[in-house]
């Protein structure tokens, strides 16, 4: 199949390879010229383990080309996917389609024939509707199919979920789509993953719904944690309880600084948005966002609490900056507002991240010092604060780390030690939830 992604980013860049990998003859284009020489050279714009090798190889092969030309790309293909973002629109946390919009209207005037259009992005309920009208309205005189096809891809995990999936949701009525769509996932149909063909509205809500649940999860055990530190329980053993029942399953059952990222925050919101424009409010999703939201910010009074009653002046080290370990995504991540509260309390900050530095500079207090690596972080610190469980630090040698603080004290965020070790060790551990 020619298939053709409209976007080069998180989404496109990885869809588009995976498809490639697949077999299939896949164009990906992007408005971004400097995004597109860079992927020409090799160069990946975001950081997603083993994308860089996956792309080379179809690259190669032939299979897999780069462009910012979309008339160029459109024309012959089978499929057009919108990948294109949809971030929550300034003011009143909507999903801004305008992207999704302007792509529609450039793949109906690039169309040279009949042409199945899917929505790829994350988008409220009824937007297909709206791009199969821009469609018929910009180019009548072309047969256009238009199906919602959700991705549901964890970052630094992308590649092992789009080739193994838990299940694939397709949004269509449309017989021909039907058949293309079947056609593009077949690889994926013989190795067992389950297709589920819906209406297309269906399609759109089932991904926010996801996120919803799974946000609710994370915030439910968040909310947990904090009853275990004011009763005396462990919410390690907590999670592990209540995870074994198969019902509720392990995943998204860590307590942490609460959820970040691309995906959760904007999906979440755009979902209370639609509901209130459907008079279907959905509380339960409205106190996860609020409770997730006040989550980040008591993070920073718990690592403040570790340094006394007069914290200006002190010295805080923190570890991972990404709202999580393998990606450089640096969007609503939990350490955003853990640094904004040291630095309000006048609180000297120094960071390591593998991937996230750069992105970090520009949502940081530039007050911030960055450095190359943990230790060096946490010379003359006060506290290390364990932020984003990146496996680097997983296996720190804690006694290195005490000699080069002022002094041991381990705020650890996301609960990857073990207290005793750490206090065999020398240090006042805090951890989160025990």
């Amino acid at each position: 199949m020619r298939i053709t992604m409209i976007g080069s980013g998180y989404v496109g860049l990885v869809s588009g390879a995976c498809f490639a990998d697949f077999g299939h003859q896949v164009t990906c284009v992007d408005k971004d010229e400097r995004k597109i020489v860079a992927l020409h050279a090799g160069r990946m714009p975001i950081y997603e383990p083993g994308l860089d090798q996956l792309v080379a190889n179809n690259v190669a092969a032939g299979r897999l080309t780069f462009t910012t030309d979309l008339a160029a790309g459109v024309s012959g293909a089978d499929a057009v996917f919108i990948a294109v973002g949809t971030p929550s629109r300034r003011g009143d946390g909507h999903a801004d389609l305008s992207y999704v919009y302007a792509a529609t209207e450039e793949i109906a005037r690039a169309a040279t024939g009949p042409l199945v259009v899917v929505t790829k992005s994350t988008v409220p309920v009824g937007t297909g509707d709206r791009v199969e009208q821009i469609l018929r309205d910009t180019r009548p005189d072309v047969d256009f199919a238009v199906v919602s096809n959700p991705e549901f891809l964890r970052e630094g995990a992308a590649i092992g979920d789009f080739k193994r999936p838990d299940r694939i949701v397709v949004g269509t009525d449309d017989p021909r789509a039907q058949d293309v769509m079947s056609e593009i996932y077949r690889p994926l149909y013989l190795g067992e993953s389950p297709i589920l063909f819906t209406g297309r509205r269906t399609s759109e809500l089932t991904k926010y719904a996801a996120n919803a649940f799974l946000a609710t999860k994370i915030t439910f055990i968040n909310e947990m944690a904090n009853l275990c530190e004011a009763v005396g329980a462990d919410v390690k053993d907590v999670a592990r309880g209540i995870g074994l029942d198969n019902r509720i399953g392990r995943k998204f059952l860590h307590a942490g600084p609460g959820y970040g990222g691309s995906c959760f925050p904007k999906d979440t919101l755009a979902l209370l948005k639609t509901a209130e424009d459907y008079d279907t409010p959905v509380h339960v999703v409205e106190a996860v966002v609020k409770v997730n939201d006040a989550r980040k910010r008591a993070m920073g009074r718990k690592v403040l609490a570790q340094l006394g009653e007069d914290p200006r002046g002190k010295t805080a080290a923190i570890l991972g900056l990404t709202f999580k370990p393998n990606t450089d995504d640096m969007r609503d991540a939990p350490s955003i507002a853990v640094v904004q509260s040291l630095v309000d309390a006048g609180v000297a900050v120094k960071a390591y991240d593998p991937e996230g530095m750069e992105a970090a500079r520009s949502v940081m207090p530039a007050s911030m010092q960055y450095c190359s690596g943990a230790y060096e972080a946490a010379e003359g610190a006060d506290v290390v604060v364990i932020v984003t469980e990146w496996d680097a630090f997983r296996a720190l040698d804690l006694r290195r780390l005490k000699a080069v603080m002022a002094a041991p004290v381990l705020v650890d965020l996301r609960n990857i030690y073990d207290r005793e070790d750490v206090e065999r060790a020398g240090f006042h551990y805090t951890g989160v939830g025990r």
